[in-house]
C-alpha cells in the first residue's frame, strides 16, 4: 500500500501535466507551501485509491457474471453431451443387425 502511494505521489509530481487528464485531480504544484502541496498529493492519492476500488468492484462484478454464464455454458453443453451418447446408443441399437428368424 505505502508503494502504491510512493509511486501515485511520485507520478504526480513528475508528471504534473498528465494529471490534468484525470477529472478530479488537483494541480498540487501550484502550491506554495510543503504542507499545502503534501495535502494535496494526499487528495490526489485518496481520489485515485477510491477510483482503484471502484474500478476493482466492477471488474469484480463483470468476472462473477462472466463465470457464472461460463459456468451455465458448463452445465448446458454437459447436457448435450449426455443426451447425445445417448442418441447414439440407441441409433446403435437400431442399426444393429437383427438374429434370424427360422
Amino acid at each position: 500500500m505505502r508503494f502504491v502511494m510512493g509511486m501515485l505521489a511520485i507520478l504526480a509530481i513528475a508528471a504534473p501535466a498528465a494529471a490534468q487528464d484525470i477529472r478530479g485531480l488537483e494541480v498540487c504544484t501550484a502550491e506554495k507551501t510543503m504542507e499545502r502541496r503534501t495535502g494535496c498529493l494526499q487528495s490526489n492519492v485518496e481520489f485515485l485509491q477510491q477510483a482503484l476500488a471502484k474500478q476493482r468492484r466492477e471488474t469484480r462484478a463483470k468476472l462473477d457474471a462472466a463465470s457464472r454464464e461460463a459456468a451455465a455454458q458448463r452445465a448446458k453443453l454437459a447436457a448435450l453431451k449426455a443426451a447425445l451418447a445417448k442418441l447414439q446408443h440407441e441409433l446403435a441399437e437400431l442399426n444393429r443387425p437383427k438374429p434370424a428368424k427360422k
